[in-house]
């Protein structure tokens, strides 16, 4: 276990998220704070939740299961925001509550079927990845797809998903870059609004530890932070 404060580098977080809103005239209750405990113990996680820290996100299946099925009786949110390979849809159901990274028609429906096959009425809150600065390193759709793609989800009518809205990964490094990337992809969401007419199509998942309050002042209603609240990731 580190030094880190995880109590006090929450409450930093919160200031800043409380500071951006104020900035952007928005109020901060619209913004949903995830903590990001990927490669982070058991022990860093329940400290986060001792402090008032409600939702986590991981990036893999095999960690998030040394930790979600430990911590049921919590209440937190889980929400899964790494790339997910569809033959692991099945491991969804249970243990997450949101995934933000589906970017493939196959990878959509394989989610309706496990959440359909776990329970009657089960459901998931599902954002589209959009990899906004078209960077190879990432995955997600090209701004251009994402309309015919949302189009396409919604014609196999997956009753098992709620679609809540777009997630992206900034710029790293080049301010200006990433602000753009951010303001784009509210424009992709307004753009879908308006063509979908989808009610709680709403959600913008953008913005971690370098560039929350940037994201939070470009519309982001929910950001994923992990160094500034655990501090730096371990070498393995």
């Amino acid at each position: 276990m580190s030094n880190v404060n995880i109590r006090d580098n929450l409450a930093a977080v919160q200031r800043h998220i409380n500071e951006a809103a104020a900035r952007s005239g928005r109020v901060p209750d619209e913004i949903k704070l995830i903590a990001v405990s990927k490669t982070r113990s058991l022990d860093e996680v329940k400290l986060a939740i001792d402090a008032g820290q409600t939702d986590f996100g991981e990036n893999t299946i095999q960690d998030a299961l040394t930790k979600i099925p430990q911590l049921e009786s919590t209440s937190s949110t889980w929400h899964f925001i790494g790339h997910l390979q569809s033959k692991k849809a099945r491991q969804i159901p249970g243990n997450f509550n949101w995934v933000h990274s589906v970017d493939s028609l196959k990878l959509a429906q394989k989610l309706s079927n496990a959440m359909a096959s776990a329970a009657e009425d089960a459901s998931i809150n599902c954002l589209v990845q959009v990899n906004v600065s078209g960077e190879d390193s990432k995955s997600g759709l090209t701004k251009t797809e994402v309309l015919p793609f949302i189009d396409g989800l919604l014609q196999l009518e997956l009753p098992c998903i709620s679609w809540r809205g777009l997630m992206t990964i900034g710029v790293q490094g080049d301010e200006s870059q990433t602000r753009a990337a951010f303001s784009e992809l509210r424009q992709l969401l307004e753009q879908c609004q308006h063509e979908f007419g989808l009610a709680d199509f709403d959600q913008l998942s953008m913005g971690m530890s370098n560039d929350y309050p940037m994201a939070i002042e470009e519309g982001s209603t929910m950001v994923r932070v992990g160094t500034a609240i655990f501090g730096e990731r371990r070498k393995k």
